[in-house]
């Protein structure tokens, strides 16, 4: 059976606009943030895991590049940088823009997000809150753990890999991420 073009055209038409109508309406806001999220000059309780994650992630990205550029290698390979070169590339680290972090809203848990953040289930659609505070409160958070643990101590620690650079900043019993600071561990 040959239909004409028009109503071959219609029906096509139908078809196109009836599976759209199908589809599941998506719909995202903004995370709720309360006064403390807003306005303290500090990184809230309950994000702080996130945040020690993210700055070991990006010392961890920030050193990894210093080294690719160094031309000593150590022992077994790897580029080796000296102590005046390691301590200037963390500085830098917790002094840059941290513009790609930020809030989210997921399964009705706030979560800081963005490189180095597992992603994990996510819903299929999201608003992420960047800017403000959020910058100015993970290059405090960094410059916390240089202070905290100094410069030699945190290369040391990356020089063991990723997981040793992590456990030392946000590990142990005080840690961000320790089970006496309970803070959610669901990944986003």
């Amino acid at each position: 059976m040959r239909l004409p073009l028009p109503l071959l055209l219609l029906f096509g038409g139908k078809a196109i606009l009836g599976s759209l109508a199908d589809k599941a309406f998506l719909s995202a806001t903004a995370p709720m943030l309360d006064d403390e999220e807003k306005f303290a000059s500090y990184m809230p309780a309950h994000l702080r895991c996130d945040a020690c994650r993210a700055v070991a992630y990006q010392m961890g990205q920030h050193l990894a590049k210093a080294e690719a550029k160094s031309h000593a290698p150590d022992s077994s390979g790897r580029q080796e940088l000296s102590e005046s070169i390691y301590t200037d590339v963390l500085d830098r680290t917790c002094s840059q823009n941290w513009q790609s972090y930020g809030v989210q809203e997921v399964n009705q848990m706030k979560r800081l997000t963005g490189p180095g953040l597992s992603k994990g289930t996510e819903p299929s659609i999201s608003v992420m809150i960047t800017g403000g505070p959020w910058p100015n409160r993970l290059s405090m958070t960094c410059f916390q753990y240089l202070g905290d643990f100094g410069e030699d101590q945190i290369y040391e620690a990356y020089r063991q890999g990723h997981e040793t650079l992590e456990a030392l900043l946000c590990g142990g019993t005080q840690g961000s991420c320790s089970q006496e600071n309970p803070v959610p561990r669901e990944e986003l």
